[in-house]
Parts: C-alpha cells; structure tokens; sequence
C-alpha cells in the first residue's frame, strides 16, 4: 500500500541527520526480511551531507554490510576520478569509512571507459540486469535529491525519456551535459523512496508538488510502491507550510 509523508527539519543538516536514521532503520528492517537489500544513493549537498551522517551512525555498523548492494540513481558521464562524480563524493563522505564490500558496489560507467553515453547506459543496464539474475531489477530503497527546478536524478522537467531501466542523457540543461540515470520506471518500482531537499531556492518546487494534483514536476513522478518519505526543511518548505 502506498504512503507519503513529509517530516519537517531544522535546516540541511537535520534533514541528513533525520534521514539517515531512517535509512538505518529501514536497512535493518529490510535485512530482517530478506536475503540481500538494494540501496540506491543520491548526489548533491544534502545527499552527501545525509551519507556524510550516516556514514557516523553506529548502528550502520552493526548490520550485515556483506548483504547490501550499493546503486546510484544517476551520475555525471565524467572520467572515473573526477570529483564531480556522486559515486566519488559517495566515497569521500560514507564508503572510506563503511566496509561495503567492494564487490557489492555497482558503478555507473565513466568516459575512460570509452563507450559513449548511449552504450554506456546499454552496458549499465545488462549488468542490472545480471546481478538481479532473471527477476525484474528493483531497489529496496532509493534516496533522492531534488533541484531548484525539481528535477531528480537525471531526469529533467519538459524532457521525455524510454521507459528502459537506465537512460542516458546528451543534453542536460545542467552541466555536464552527458549523465546517466535510473528511468522514472525504475524509480517507481523502489519499495521505499527517502527525499532529502533543503534550501530556499526549492521552495516553490516543494509547494507545487504537494498542493497541485497535476504537477508535471519530474520529482512529483516520482513515489515508491509501498512508502515515499519527504524530509523537508524549513526554508524550502516555506512556500508549503504558509498555504
């Protein structure tokens, strides 16, 4: 059954503390469950701010870290070291200091690979495709971000995008241009969404999404099968909470 709930926060750095508590709880309630859980993690500043608090949660460290696989919902076509990569500031703020195993950590493509953005995503897609042996490819849990103009992972509003698992993208409106992406199909089929969105220049996104029923908002396209979280702070929920 679906749900959607918004939980207000302080500032960024509440959504991220908030957040991540979440996630640690979901992440255990999951491996209680089942076999193997499939997280995927966002980009941005309150993104890595959240892997940065979640990263300093000891209960993180406590659970199985051996059965969770590590997904991103989208990431810059760049070379592989480049810090403009999520999966490098990923790095930086949780994985350094979280034994995932390395195996268990699932990459996009970058440029050095020598594919183009277009092949990059087929390749991407064939490896999901391998890793969850035969069965639809899903995430447990997908943490999102969102821009100013409500975008979401790579998917950008007045643009429209296959219905594949991955998608590429040659014409990003913010640089650079060439990314990756989960399809908003693939999104939706997340059991859990957390979104982490701080900041005043969110705001009138925030209001639109949660007060029009025919928002066009890429992020209002976005909801889980069975629970999508907003947390929200109070600076880009101004514009919500003051209807």
């Amino acid at each position: 059954m679906q749900s959607v709930e918004i939980r207000r926060a302080i500032n960024a750095q509440d959504v991220a503390e908030q957040a991540s508590a979440e996630i640690v709880i979901t992440l255990t309630s999951l491996l209680e469950k089942q076999e193997q859980v499939h997280l995927a993690l966002t980009g941005g500043t309150v993104g890595i701010k959240t892997l940065a608090a979640l990263a300093q949660d000891t209960e993180l460290g406590k659970l199985d870290l051996n059965r969770i696989h590590i997904w991103w919902g989208d990431e810059r076509y760049v070379e592989q070291n480049s810090p403009d990569r999520n999966a490098n500031q990923a790095r930086e703020a949780l994985l350094a200091h979280v034994d995932f195993p390395k195996e268990n950590i699932h990459e996009f493509p970058a440029t050095d690979s020598g594919l183009s953005v277009v092949e990059a995503a087929e390749v991407f897609e064939t490896h999901i495709q391998e890793v969850f042996a035969g069965a639809q490819p899903k995430m447990d849990l997908t943490i999102l971000g969102m821009g100013p103009d409500g975008h979401i992972a790579s998917l950008f509003p007045g643009h429209t995008y296959p219905s594949t698992d991955i998608v590429s993208v040659d014409s990003s409106p913010k640089p650079p241009s060439e990314r990756l992406s989960f399809s908003y199909e693939m999104l939706n089929r997340s059991t859990k969404v957390i979104f982490v969105v701080s900041g005043i220049d969110k705001a009138e996104a925030v209001e639109k999404i949660h007060t029009e029923t025919e928002c066009v908002l890429p992020a209002a396209n976005v909801s889980a099968l069975n629970e999508t979280i907003w947390f929200i702070d109070e600076a880009s929920g101004a514009a919500f909470w003051s209807c």
